[in-house]
Parts: structure tokens; C-alpha cells; sequence
């Protein structure tokens, strides 16, 4: 009873209206205002402001809203739990990935999942690390493959592998024949980059600044897909992942040196959140396709 409480006075918050929630809800506006009544008299305060056009949370419901959506997260995973198979026999897994792994590790990845599981439903997505570790915190995610970078306090992430970024060319590109180049040689480059929106772009100009090297960026693009076909028929050059080169023949990765552009790719799940039997097949599948990646 009290999980349905909780569940029709956040429609209510979400909604902003007893009218929206109840079609939302598939619920009569009388019996939804009725469970709310319930809710408001067992608490002893009144949660909604209902004298305006929309209906407002009141200070109390500001307050009560908070320990709501928590309650209501753990009964999501009390209610997974429940349905949970530990021999893997059906459920379900919402993954997500920032956009560079979609090039090169979501395809082995699924692959090796899928093989060993294939009655495990997989949702996959595209997302950039802040709004992950957002959705990481709201439940709406299970497990998320991004960077070692500083993450949110409620977020455990452990090393999954080590990335090496180099100089990607087509091989008509005049450098294609070269496995390694001094960082100086980037200064003559005309680059395609990603746009500013992606870690990896941010953590090239750290690079370069770093290390006093100022590339002509001529092109930027927020696909990978689109900055991999420009650079596979064109002279630019771009950086990126070595392993993406690696899983396109038509693409060669040069090794920047003295000092390598590195950086861990890690798995991140909220703490302290359910871990589905499912999730920790997929941790187990994402370590063995990561050792044969890095192999």
C-alpha cells in the first residue's frame, strides 16, 4: 500500500496535476486525490499547494519528495531482485557506453554477452559521463563504461582497460607508412577532431597543451562514424583510440611519442545499488573483452 502511495504522489510532483498524473497513472482523478488524502493524513502534513492553476509542492513535500524518490529507487530494486534468475535463463540489463567505445568495444562486447546469454535483454546506450553518472543515481541505468575520471560520491567505478590515443590516417595519408612520430610532427598536421561536447576532445587539447603542441584544427564533428569516413578518404589526420584504427583496414594507427596519450576506461554502477545476476555477467564478459583487446 505504502509503495502505491509513494508511487502516485511523485506522478502527482512529476505532473505538476492531479489531472495529468491520473491519465498517467490509468487512474479516476477521485481515487488518485483519494491515495494522496491518505498519504497527507498518515504524515500529518500537507504535501501539495492545490490553489493554483498547477498544483505545487508545498515546504513539506519539497522535503518529503527527496526521501520519496530514494524509496521508491529501492523498491525498483527490491522489485528486480524478486524477478532476478540467477541462472541467467531471462532478465534484463540497461548498459551504457560514452561515444568512443561505440567503435570499437560495444560490437565485441555484445558479441561475447549475447553468446554466452542470449535470453539476457540488453538495452545499450550512447551517453556522455556526466549525464551517466546522473542516470547511474536515478536507477535508470545498471552499469556504465566511461573514464577514470572524478566521478559523483555515490558512484564505485573499477578499471576495465588502459586506452591508447594516437594519430589515425587513411592509408592514402603521407605519414601512413610510419608505425611512430616525435609529438613535434603533430604541428604540421591538419586535424579533424571531436567537437568539444567529448571527453576525448578535451583531453587531447589537455595534451597538447601540455606538452606545447598547437595541431590546425580544420574540421571538427560530434560523430565518430562521420570523423572516421573523412579521415578514411581524405589526407586529415585525427587522434583517437588506437584499437579504432585497429578494427577498420582502412585506417592506420601512429604511435605519438615520447610520452603516450593515455587514459582507463572504467565500469560504474551506483553504490551500494542491487546488483543483478545479469550485471555481474556482464562485468565478467566486459573483463575478458577488455584482456583481449589490451592483449
Amino acid at each position: 500500500m505504502l509503495a502505491r502511495h509513494i508511487h502516485y504522489f511523485l506522478a502527482v510532483a512529476q505532473h505538476e496535476g492531479f489531472t495529468k498524473a491520473a491519465a498517467a497513472l490509468h487512474v479516476s482523478q477521485p481515487a488518485l486525490s483519494q491515495q494522496v488524502r491518505q498519504l497527507e493524513e498518515s504524515l500529518g502534513a500537507q504535501l501539495f499547494d492545490r490553489s493554483g492553476r498547477k498544483t505545487r509542492l508545498t515546504d513539506a513535500g519539497e522535503v518529503y519528495m527527496r526521501y520519496a524518490l530514494r524509496a521508491a529507487q529501492e523498491l525498483q530494486g527490491g522489485q528486480r531482485a524478486i524477478h532476478d534468475v540467477g541462472d541467467l535463463s531471462r532478465g534484463a540489463l540497461r548498459v551504457a557506453v560514452t561515444p568512443t567505445f561505440t567503435s570499437y568495444l560495444v560490437g565485441p562486447l555484445v558479441e561475447a554477452f549475447h553468446r554466452r546469454y542470449p535470453n539476457i535483454t540488453l538495452n545499450v546506450r550512447e551517453v556522455a559521463q556526466d549525464a551517466m553518472e546522473h542516470q547511474l543515481l536515478a536507477d535508470e541505468l545498471d552499469v556504465g563504461i566511461a573514464f577514470d575520471e572524478a566521478h559523483a560520491p555515490d558512484i564505485d567505478a573499477a578499471p576495465l582497460l588502459v586506452e591508447t590515443l594516437a594519430l589515425v590516417v587513411g592509408r592514402q595519408h603521407p605519414l601512413a607508412t610510419e608505425r611512430a612520430i616525435g609529438l613535434d610532427a603533430l604541428n604540421a598536421e591538419s586535424l579533424i577532431l571531436l567537437s568539444a561536447e567529448f571527453a576525448t576532445r578535451e583531453q587531447i587539447d589537455r595534451y597538447c597543451r601540455q606538452h606545447g603542441i598547437r595541431p590546425r584544427v580544420v574540421m571538427e564533428a560530434n560523430v565518430i562514424g562521420a570523423l572516421i569516413e573523412v579521415v578514411r578518404r581524405t589526407t586529415l589526420s585525427t587522434v583517437l583510440p588506437a584499437t579504432i584504427a585497429r578494427a577498420h583496414p582502412d585506417l592506420v594507427a601512429i604511435e605519438l611519442g615520447p610520452q603516450q596519450l593515455q587514459r582507463t576506461a572504467v565500469l560504474m554502477q551506483r553504490r551500494g545499488g542491487y546488483q543483478s545476476a545479469a550485471a555481474r555477467a556482464f562485468i565478467a564478459v566486459a573483463n575478458d573483452v577488455a584482456t583481449g583487446l589490451e592483449a
